[in-house]
């Protein structure tokens, strides 16, 4: 029997970075959690100890916080994209780096120039990878028309989690399949409420971020308001079907979406009616929904989901 390694990565995790923009009196702040993840031949690193090919992690996270003030955070997209580049073009053992972003929002206080208060809804994120090769191959959007363009090639993924939705109706769920173990009612009226994790894979890199990112939640969060749910499956595949259909700059979207269960107070032991308007929330356990929209030309994700590399 032989002993082999196998795919490896390593990065600095979870750098807070926090850019405040001085340029006028009115002042702008941009707070994110950055992650590097760096791949390649690190053989050496992992066998015999050889640090000859690793650059520490150290100086990944000097890098996050240099490239808020060189580069800047505009967008967590454009920011990664710059961070990923930089870590394939300039050191020569890395042959792709992926960079994860978290935004962490702030609002102003009565619209005063320099003091926020934390925003409470979803977290906006971002997952580039970055690898060695031609940008024709990559998320530029030109591998379908054969176009080879040189430098770095390029996958965006952007999205936001934990985003509370509830709709006090609108929402069925009957028909199921039953077996001995089955005891839930069918409904054709019920509480419907989640905490969306929402992804999606842009086929160009040349995109307003911003303002993709502010449509794409109106439109998920329109859809699941305005459609009479049969199911959340069905929920989710009008809403991912929605964001395709009004961008085609967007490959394919990723939706997970935990059932958050609202039962019906039994009110009734009190001598007190309740007609579906006090409920208990059940946080656990909880039905948990996943599912992928894609176009059926959609270029291939590449790396663009791996949280790991592959073999």
């Amino acid at each position: 029997m032989a002993i082999v390694l196998g795919p490896t990565q390593y990065g600095k995790a979870e750098n807070r970075v926090v850019r405040i923009y001085r340029d006028t009196p009115r002042h702008e702040i941009k707070d994110v959690t950055v992650s590097t993840a760096l791949r390649g031949d690190f053989t050496d690193a992992h066998t015999v100890g050889d640090q000859a090919r690793i650059v520490p992690t150290d100086s990944q996270k000097h890098a996050c916080y240099a490239f808020a003030k060189t580069h800047g955070i505009d967008q967590i997209e454009t920011y990664a994209l710059a961070l990923g580049r930089h870590f394939v073009a300039s050191i020569e053992p890395v042959d792709a780096a992926r960079i994860s972003v978290d935004e962490h929002r702030w609002q102003r206080v009565e619209d005063h120039d320099h003091t926020w208060v934390r925003a409470g809804e979803e977290t906006r994120t971002t997952a580039v990878t970055v690898e060695v090769g031609t940008a024709g191959a990559g998320a530029g959007g030109s591998e379908a028309a054969g176009i080879e363009t040189p430098g770095p090639r390029a996958w965006v993924v952007s999205g936001f989690k934990d985003l509370a939705l509830l709709k006090s109706t609108g929402s069925q769920f009957w028909g199921f399949l039953e077996d001995e173990y089955t005891v839930l009612e069918p409904t054709t009226d019920r509480v419907m409420a989640t905490s969306l994790q929402a992804w999606w894979r842009y086929a160009t890199t040349d995109v307003d971020y911003g303002a993709v990112y502010g449509n794409v939640k109106a439109l998920m969060m329109r859809t699941y308001a305005e459609l009479e749910s049969l199911a959340l499956q069905q929920t989710l595949y009008a809403m991912g079907s929605a964001v395709l259909e009004a961008h085609p700059e967007i490959a394919e979207v990723r939706l997970s979406a935990p059932n958050n269960h609202h039962l019906l107070y039994d009110l009734d032991r009190f001598g007190i009616a309740n007609a579906g308007e006090v409920f208990h929330a059940d946080d656990r356990p909880y039905g948990l929904i996943q599912a992928a929209v894609t176009r059926d030309d959609a270029p291939p994700p590449g790396p663009a989901w791996d949280e790991f590399p592959r073999t």
